[in-house]
């Protein structure tokens, strides 16, 4: 009896959602500062607007594979330098600053790489039928 092994569609759709939600627990620090609750609430929902994006990212991707790779590819490259130099600034840290970027990017890199992964692997296996 053979294992059968987790396609790379699926493991990038749980990546991607796992880091999606990660990114999404940052928005928590809007709450328990003293503030009132509307504006908890509205600065919440103002701390999601980048898991709001990417959740946009992640429904492109489910729907278009090599497109959605490439926007989470470059989600996370793009996102490395603005990271890095805050990061850098508050820590003066190169190593904890690298460690950082790679424990919030490199989740979305990998993703885009297994998206397109599970492009061409489709659509080899298509022209194999």
């Amino acid at each position: 009896m053979a294992i059968s092994l987790p396609t790379p569609r699926l493991v990038a759709r749980i990546l991607a959602l796992a880091a999606i939600g990660f990114v999404s627990l940052f928005a928590l620090d809007a709450f328990g500062h003293g503030k009132p609750i509307l504006v908890q609430i509205k600065d919440f929902l103002i701390h999601l607007i980048p898991s709001f994006i990417l959740l946009i990212a992640f429904f492109i991707a489910y729907k278009r594979e090599l497109i959605g790779g490439i926007i989470f590819i470059l989600i996370g490259l793009a996102n490395a330098p603005w990271i890095y130099k805050n990061n850098y600034a508050m820590n003066q840290s190169v190593g904890m600053s690298l460690l950082i970027i790679t424990t919030l990017l490199a989740p979305f890199i990998i993703a885009g790489i297994l998206f397109i992964v599970s492009y061409f692997k489709t659509k080899k296996a298509n022209k194999a039928t």
